[in-house]
């Protein structure tokens, strides 16, 4: 019987990688590890295979059907604040512009510029585009007339995780969707 994974380079087969309570260890950046850290850690037994590919690798002395989702065996406690980067920024403001709202050009602005003494923090830094960002220029925002859309804050990992359900990647294989986006609607 013909199936897509059949066909799927092994490269193209990554684990979905869930916590000790079948939780995902992250939503954006989905938490996935390569087919040969999978298997390593299938070896190593520090994880329970929940699912798998119909794809298979083989060596001279085995075949092995590729991991398509794995529960680590300890849990994982996460972080309770992620790291300032520009893409946790950018996930926190929702890949959004906070003075127009527009989806292009991001870059990230200082709500009190530095020429005033701002410093680059969560609660100081907003995601911006970068037509706003020039506009707004070395002023604040009531200076420049431009309100933010929301104050920015220091968000917690939770938080970034709920945003990042927002954003699914482009493989979401379908062994996965039992552990991803529980909380839709489930068909009669």
């Amino acid at each position: 019987m013909y199936h897509p994974d059949l066909i799927r380079h092994p490269d193209g087969c990554p684990a979905l990688v869930l916590n000790a309570d079948y939780t995902p260890l992250s939503y954006y950046p989905l938490s996935v590890w390569p087919w040969q850290t999978a298997i390593k850690a299938i070896f190593l037994e520090r994880v329970d295979v929940v699912s798998y590919y119909e794809r298979e690798v083989r060596s001279p002395s085995a075949r092995l059907k590729l991991p398509s989702v794995i529960a680590l065996k300890q849990y994982v406690k996460p972080s309770q604040f992620p790291a300032f980067t520009r893409f946790n920024l950018f996930l926190r403001d929702k890949f959004a512009c906070q003075y127009c709202g527009s989806h292009r050009d991001l870059t990230f602005d200082h709500v009190i510029p530095r020429a005033q003494g701002g410093r680059t923090t969560w609660e100081n830094v907003a995601t911006a585009c970068a037509p706003c960002n020039l506009k707004k220029g070395g002023r604040t925002p009531h200076q420049a007339g431009m309100p933010l859309h929301i104050q920015p804050i220091r968000p917690t990992s939770w938080q970034l995780q709920e945003h990042g359900r927002r954003f699914p990647p482009n493989h979401l294989h379908e062994t996965w969707r039992d552990w991803l986006y529980w909380d839709i609607e489930l068909e009669a």
